[in-house]
């Protein structure tokens, strides 16, 4: 569940010379067309949602580089979500972690939206189907509630945050909407090892932003223009990390000139310098039923988060890197199980919304 910021900043835009006025004038009707679509997939769901509708909620939870790695099966009184192998990430994510993560993250957001319109959802691993996650409706009185009302307006906010502490009773509401059986949080709210976790941040991202086959995956996932993310639905998009759209042959070199190691290690720090709190998701153990279980947590939090006026991002990188994550473990007191997911979170600004691919590209018959 890793997003990471691409640091272009004002020696981007002076290296687009000539472009600039092209550039504007082009990406003000892109960046509209963006806006209504992505306003338009936020949708309020309704009254009586069709598996359709359903299946839109469901696609707006959090998953890595947006590469949304999931398809959908409608069946009687069923909704089946698969894992979608052809949009994995082998080098970040090796063992699909992240990937079986966002499919639970993606059946947690559909059992709550059916549950607010009177058809709450089970969810578990289906024997029939090996590593597809089944959501089996009932019916029941509607349930509405502030998770779901956050649905369509929660966002990973790669951005700095005003480091304002979080009350006590938030921080327990957090904790207890989170809750899942079999997934262990640990909040970090003092400076202390907030730091620490920092140092970890940092050396992981020096790790991953020096590996070539890292880089080259995670430009592969890069919409440097509203244009580019229209086309594909998907992929990390610029001006969703708050940084300038640049046209198509200067954003992948403008990414090499100016995106190093050194340059986000900065951003991570002042980020992390800026968060009230760090949350940790370590599972009961390391299959794919665990991992779900851990995107259902998270992604019950995120929505709480949002609830609460608080803006979240995923830090991964001493997830995603093995040799740090029993640093990571003895840090949150967990030493022997893997930390599966990391997240701070505070109070900051709102960005440009993400876009989703088309509901009808992720159903299969």
């Amino acid at each position: 569940m890793n997003r990471r910021q691409v640091l272009i900043g004002a020696g981007a835009t002076a290296l687009v010379g000539g472009e600039a006025t092209y550039l504007m004038d082009r990406a003000a009707n892109a960046s509209s067309n963006y806006a209504d679509r992505a306003t338009a997939m936020r949708a309020p769901l309704a009254d009586a949602p069709s598996a359709h509708d359903l299946i839109r909620y469901a696609t707006l939870a959090p998953n890595g580089h947006n590469t949304q790695p999931w398809r959908f099966r409608i069946g009687d009184r069923q909704i089946d979500i698969m894992p979608d192998f052809s949009r994995r990430t082998a080098v970040v994510d090796p063992d699909d972690h992240h990937l079986f993560v966002s499919l639970g993250a993606a059946a947690e957001t559909l059992s709550l939206a059916s549950a607010a319109r009177g058809m709450p959802g089970t969810v578990a691993f289906d024997p029939r189907n090996p590593g597809s996650v089944a959501v089996r409706f009932e019916r029941a009185r509607p349930a509405p509630s502030p998770l779901f009302d956050a649905i369509t307006r929660r966002q990973s906010t790669r951005a700095a945050y005003d480091g304002r502490a979080i009350p006590t009773r938030d921080l327990d509401t957090l904790v207890k909407a989170a809750a899942v059986p079999g997934v262990g949080l640990v909040l970090l709210t003092d400076r202390r090892r907030i730091d620490r976790l920092s140092d970890l941040v940092l050396a992981g991202n020096t790790l991953q932003r020096t590996n070539p086959a890292f880089v080259r995956e995670l430009k592969s996932w890069l919409r440097f223009n509203p244009e580019a993310a229209l086309r594909t639905g998907d992929g990390l998009y610029s001006a969703a990390s708050g940084n300038p759209a640049l046209p198509d042959w200067l954003g992948p070199h403008a990414f090499d000139w100016i995106s190093t190691a050194r340059s986000e290690n900065q951003a991570y720090a002042a980020q992390l310098r800026s968060s009230a709190g760090i949350a940790v998701f370590i599972g009961a153990g390391e299959t794919a039923a665990d991992w779900v279980a851990v995107g259902r947590a998270c992604q019950r939090f995120a929505l709480e988060a949002t609830a609460l006026g608080l803006k979240h991002a995923f830090i991964n990188q001493p997830v995603e890197v093995p040799t740090l994550r029993a640093d990571l473990a003895a840090l949150v007191g967990t030493s022997g199980r893997r930390p599966d997911i990391v997240m701070r979170f505070g109070y900051g600004p709102e960005l440009p919304w993400s876009l989703r691919r088309p509901v009808n590209a992720v159903i299969v018959s």
